[in-house]
């Protein structure tokens, strides 16, 4: 039985709102997160992804609350992340509507908190994310928003998620980070070939191909995008049918 790929809306919220930048940086505004979300939800998108990236000290409250808005609005799985370091934020996410939680930085940190999260929520919620960059030749993650350089290897810090008890990694490439010039397929590849857990391509699509080139040489089991959607340049519709085309199995 072929699993079908999935296609995720990403949405970057900063302060309430959804935003988009480049390389991590430029943010510009895209409109209310839970008014997109609908939209996505009823265009065909799988699962979508929120992103709080506005560090402010009231955050797990409005995260909270967005998450109940969202659940309210959608019937399609959700995943939240954005600084949640503890068992108690992931709780909280969850018991409003949230499918999955996304952790980053404060896995890289404390690793043992994917081996709690998964021991109390069960693996299926509990997605790694993984920035990384090719710094002379070789993947190192990176950390707080792509921030912070690390000297962790990409491709072990992946395994060693896998072994603590993630369902998911979402790696995003920082170097192909809203560029639209492709997914970093050959890593997705070589990610895919190395643990048994779906993996997310994010960073880097800008047109249709760019999707089909992920799931077949990437080796992807999900992509996920931001700019493409939020700004009307490509319709979760179409690009189903498109990949359709291509040989790809996608839920209409």
């Amino acid at each position: 039985m072929m699993l079908t790929k999935r296609i995720i809306p990403c949405l970057d919220i900063k302060d309430g709102r959804t935003v988009k930048g480049v390389n991590f940086l430029d943010l510009r505004d895209a409109g209310d997160p839970v008014e997109l979300a609908a939209i996505y939800a009823k265009e065909g998108a799988d699962e979508l992804v929120f992103l709080d990236i506005s560090a402010t000290e009231e955050k797990r409250k409005t995260l909270a609350e967005l998450v109940r808005r969202v659940a309210e609005k959608v019937d399609i799985p959700f995943t939240v992340g954005g600084g949640i370091a503890s068992v108690e934020d992931v709780g909280i996410l969850l018991h409003n509507g949230a499918d999955k939680v996304s952790v980053n930085s404060s896995a890289v940190k404390d690793p043992a908190l994917i081996d709690r999260l998964a021991g109390r929520f069960g693996s299926q919620c509990v997605v790694v994310a993984v920035d990384a960059k090719n710094v002379n030749g070789e993947w190192l993650v990176h950390l707080v928003g792509g921030k912070v350089p690390t000297t962790i290897g990409l491709y072990d810090w992946v395994k060693e998620a896998e072994s603590r008890g993630a369902g998911e990694i979402l790696f995003t490439s920082m170097d192909h980070d809203g560029t639209k010039n492709g997914f970093a397929d050959e890593t997705l590849s070589a990610l895919s070939e190395m643990i048994n857990i779906p993996v997310i391509a994010s960073g880097g699509a800008g047109n249709m191909q760019h999707f089909a080139d992920t799931f077949k040489h990437g080796k992807a089991d999900a992509a996920l995008a931001a700019s493409v959607f939020h700004f009307k340049e490509i319709t979760i519709a179409d690009l189903k049918q498109f990949l359709r085309k291509e040989g790809v199995m996608v839920r209409l």
